[in-house]
């Protein structure tokens, strides 16, 4: 009898003990570090990082605020179970730095330039190859096509997960006459541009090429180390470079600088979310994509208006000129080609869509 006894109380401390365990083993973060509880049950906290200025849901730079509206919008549809803090202007962590930060789990989400990662995922920089998209509606067109769906794949491959599609278009800043074509680029002309391969094709064009970030233009320009600067209409607009440019050759036409900047999530975060919040998180997303591209096609045109009432000289690229940096930009398409695995692929599948015209 003692010996039964001894068998039950052994099976009882047994019991209890796999409880705690199970228990413990049930709870778990969701995001980043200081997530405030787990995905199904408790509120989460998800970091979202980007290097856009600070921005509220109706004013600022279009990427931020549509960062801020995702995030409002998921808050009220989870009940305030998920919260998405934002961390705007390299707050939390440096441009380049974003891809690493949500891989590593220091943050969970980004408004971020895939090409930024291009040197560890070198698939990434179709999406900033110089004259592949000329204009909005061939950006938009890649979300539904072939190209599109080979690109979210190679996101998700490599960590992240596409929710908004958003393109930034790039415009020209010059001292003295406009640059819509290649001839107009003088020789040995100081350049700075955003992307490895469209400052080769600057290059080309012979311009020599300076290397800064978008927030030093304004002084590149104002102590003459810049002739011409290549960027976003959007830091044109936030740096006022229509203070240090005679000339300004819009996007509104065509442009052969086309920048894809998606809201993105990691899939390490995302796969911590219960299914009902990943459903609010595509639901959000849909409903927000085309308000994102919108935004960016007036953005272009309010750049354009700032810049005319600065008095500076407001041109467009036409069909001709474009071409012209098309032709430039073949053997660098071809580079690519050659040089990154399934980037034949690639080229071929982005060709298909401008032929979609």
């Amino acid at each position: 009898m003692k010996k039964s006894k001894s068998f039950l109380s052994i099976g009882l401390v047994a019991l209890l003990i796999f409880g705690v365990l199970a228990a413990c083993s049930s709870k778990g973060s969701s995001g980043s570090g200081d997530s405030s509880g787990d995905a199904g049950g408790k509120p989460i906290t998800l970091k979202l990082s980007h290097q856009w200025p600070q921005a509220t849901a109706d004013e600022g730079d279009f990427r931020s605020r549509l960062a801020v509206k995702f995030a409002e919008e998921v808050e009220k549809r989870t009940d305030g179970q998920v919260k998405i803090q934002q961390y705007p202007a390299n707050s939390l962590v440096k441009a380049a730095e974003q891809y690493e930060s949500m891989l590593k789990g220091a943050s969970d989400m980004s408004v971020y330039p895939l090409d930024y990662a291009g040197g560890k995922v070198p698939e990434f920089g179709i999406t900033l190859m110089p004259a592949l998209v000329k204009n909005h509606d061939q950006a938009i067109a890649w979300e539904t096509s072939e190209i599109g769906k080979k690109v979210e794949e190679i996101a998700e491959e490599n960590g992240l997960k596409i929710l908004v599609w958003v393109w930034n278009a790039g415009a020209i800043g010059t001292k003295g006459d406009p640059i819509t074509a290649p001839e107009d680029v003088k020789e040995g002309a100081q350049m700075r541009a955003a992307g490895k391969m469209v400052e080769e094709m600057l290059a080309k064009a012979g311009a020599g090429i300076t290397s800064m970030p978008s927030s030093e233009i304004y002084s590149g320009f104002q102590t003459n180390l810049l002739d011409a600067a290549v960027t976003s209409n959007s830091s044109f607009a936030a740096y006022k470079l229509y203070e240090q440019v005679d000339s300004f050759t819009t996007s509104l036409e065509n442009t052969f600088w086309f920048m894809f900047e998606p809201l993105v999530i990691s899939t390490s975060t995302w796969e911590k979310l219960t299914p009902e919040q990943q459903q609010i998180f595509e639901e959000v997303a849909t409903e927000l994509q085309p308000w994102a591209y919108e935004a960016s096609i007036e953005d272009d045109e309010n750049v354009a208006k700032i810049f005319k009432e600065n008095d500076v000289n407001v041109v467009d690229m036409s069909d001709e000129d474009y071409q012209k940096w098309v032709e430039l930009s073949e053997p660098i398409w071809e580079k690519f080609a050659a040089e990154v695995e399934g980037g034949q692929e690639l080229i071929d599948l982005a060709k298909e869509v401008n032929q979609m015209e």
